[in-house]
């Protein structure tokens, strides 16, 4: 009996403390949804560092396990998935660019080149991203929820992306308006009441058309930063 009541009462706290005391600590035991904006912002790098982009959505997520004991890595497994209606890439104006290419009738152990028009400037488009894999820590902190991710999108653009050589009528020729967006990242939710909270996140983001045109530039890598505003119920 008083093995029992111990038991109970050292359970007690936990099971107990209201969101307004640990929102942390509340919305991990409750498994709460978590919905809300967000807005991107990011960089291409490498080739591409002269590539911006802006992108704004809404998200969903819901832990799906209890928290799993391991060590340092303890946490809670979240699945998760947004769409973004606004996307957009900004790129360098249109322009002409030198091409090098050897074969094709360029002399055997030579590298021949031509001018042509490449295309450029504002892209718009949406994009999906159906399948957000989330690891929530479990830490001691009542208001700070850290977080690491790993999901993958499809992205629509209203125009061939990315840009590339132009051919008669003023079209991409090689590139696709489908594009897919493997990602990674991590971040934290800041909670500034019992059932919100601000979020940061920083993903690295790849963008490729699995060559569904005859070509596949893509964008090797990106550097996105997300803010956004999370309601939990």
């Amino acid at each position: 009996m008083l093995l029992a009541g111990t038991v109970i009462f050292a359970q007690t706290p936990a099971n107990t403390e209201t969101a307004g005391e640990n929102p942390v600590r509340y919305v991990r035991s409750h498994q709460s949804w978590e919905y809300g904006p967000f807005i991107n912002w990011g960089t291409g790098v490498g080739n591409r560092s002269d590539f911006k982009f802006l992108w704004g959505g809404f998200q969903v997520g819901k832990p799906i396990s209890p928290v799993i004991h391991a060590g340092f890595l303890s946490g809670q497994f979240e699945l998760a998935g947004n769409i973004m209606p606004l996307w957009q890439a900004y790129t360098p104006a249109a322009h002409d660019q030198t091409i090098y290419f050897t074969g094709g009738g360029c002399p055997a152990g030579q590298t021949c080149s031509y001018v042509a028009p490449f295309g450029g400037g504002t892209y718009y488009g949406v994009s999906l991203t159906p399948v957000i894999f989330r690891w929530n820590f479990a830490t001691s902190s009542r208001r700070i929820q850290p977080w690491f991710q790993a999901a993958g999108g499809l992205i629509y653009t209203t125009h061939k992306f990315p840009p590339d050589q132009l051919v008669p009528h003023g079209v991409a020729g090689a590139t696709s308006v489908w594009n897919f967006s493997p990602q990674g990242g991590g971040g934290l939710h800041f909670f500034t009441s019992a059932k919100r909270s601000i979020d940061l996140g920083v993903n690295a983001v790849h963008i490729s058309s699995a060559s569904l045109g005859d070509r596949n530039p893509g964008v090797n890598a990106s550097v996105q930063i997300q803010v956004g505003y999370t309601f939990w119920k």
